[in-house]
């Protein structure tokens, strides 16, 4: 059973890691003079404002790495529906900021 309990702190550990990594890119990218990419680097729209953008942008990092922290808090519990609710969480967080992007940033941005 140490084993176990050993366990959650790793992944608690690696979901807080990762947390952290997002929310310091979103306050870095705040600072960028051209028009950040939101996944990968695909060929990027054309912006109107680009440091509203930007700020946009990070403002969506910064929550997206702590929900995402939050997010990781259950599995510290050790129980199997916290473990699954914390993934299902994950899932319908990152798709809430897929659409939060389409929807609301890329709209108002785009020229």
């Amino acid at each position: 059973m140490g084993y176990l309990n050993e366990r959650k702190y790793v992944f608690f550990y690696h979901i807080v890691y990762l947390g952290r990594y997002i929310y310091v890119s979103g306050y870095i990218h705040m600072v960028f003079k051209k028009a950040i990419y939101f996944w990968g680097k695909k060929k990027m729209f054309e912006v109107t404002d680009i440091k509203k953008y930007n700020h946009a942008m990070s403002k969506i990092y910064v929550a997206h790495g702590i929900v995402l922290i939050l997010l990781g808090l259950p599995l510290l519990t050790g129980h199997h529906k916290w473990i699954i609710v914390s993934v299902a969480g994950v899932i319908v967080e990152t798709i809430a900021f897929m659409v939060v992007y389409s929807f609301v940033i890329k709209k108002k941005y785009i020229k």
